[in-house]
């Protein structure tokens, strides 16, 4: 592992991005030595100063859900990330395409939590008990670390599980009156239909997903608190957009349309 103060180094790297708009190369290339407890680490400070200068954690997010993800990350599991409440956008509203990097689109299921949920020992009853309803989210995956050759799961988690922004749909679903695991949605770009897929590619279920990270956070003592989010991961692979794209995301079971633009 790294010590302390190169992990902060990092930090101060992955800070800099936003200014330079300039990302980093590859971490594991700079940092050999950087192991994924160090990334997670780097991943915590990084949020703890967003923080302490005046952000909020408003959610968590599930990457990494399924296996040939997993095996192109070089991982066993999904990873995570905190979300704090600056990356969420509104949906139907121009997005500047500049704030990002290089911005890709992936479609979700949002969990939306009722009371608190904390591991371990969390089953999918205990997930299904806890939250209040689900909504269709779109992630915006964005890089502050270039994936390039040898980029792998040590990179994203420093770099908030590639994390760039959200936005949630406003049409809630409790969960006993869907089959969450047979959502079907549907991503086209520019109005041509680009994939689509079922919920069930995250790791079977998206309750599982939630069940896993509920667990995983557990072990550091953080608890799922009412109101918070957490995005299940995506069920399609994600696509590459640009300023000038408009984005419509369809999902089945009452879920609805969720659409944003790029400028």
């Amino acid at each position: 592992m790294l010590d302390s103060a190169t992990r902060s180094k990092i930090v101060d790297e992955l800070f800099d991005v936003y200014e330079t708009r300039r990302p980093l190369r590859r971490l594991t290339g700079t940092y050999p030595g950087l192991t994924v407890e160090d990334s997670y680490l780097v991943q915590e400070e990084f949020v703890r100063r967003k923080v302490d200068a005046g952000a909020k954690v408003k959610g968590y997010k599930v990457g990494l859900t399924s296996k040939p993800m997993q095996e192109m990350a070089g991982s066993s599991e999904p990873d995570f990330s905190a979300i704090t409440d600056d990356m969420f956008l509104p949906e139907a509203t121009p997005i500047d395409a500049s704030r990002f990097f290089r911005p890709m689109i992936e479609i979700e299921i949002a969990f939306v939590m009722k009371h608190a949920l904390k591991g371990p020992g969390v089953l999918p009853v205990d997930v299904i008990r806890a939250t209040d309803f689900v909504v269709p989210a779109i992630e915006i995956v964005d890089f502050r670390v270039m994936p390039e050759p040898g980029f792998g799961m040590i990179d994203t988690v420093a770099d908030l599980a590639a994390c760039g922004a959200v936005v949630l749909g406003a049409n809630p679903r409790r969960l006993d009156a869907i089959d969450v695991r047979r959502v079907h949605g549907e991503l086209r770009l520019n109005g041509k239909l680009e994939v689509e897929g079922d919920a069930s590619a995250v790791l079977g279920n998206p309750v599982t997903s939630v069940a896993w990270l509920a667990n995983k956070l557990g072990q550091f003592g953080v608890v799922f608190e009412p109101g918070q989010v957490v995005l299940t991961g995506s069920f399609v692979r994600a696509i590459p957009v640009k300023a000038g794209d408009d984005v419509l995301c369809r999902f089945d079971q009452g879920l609805g349309d969720l659409s944003m633009s790029f400028t």
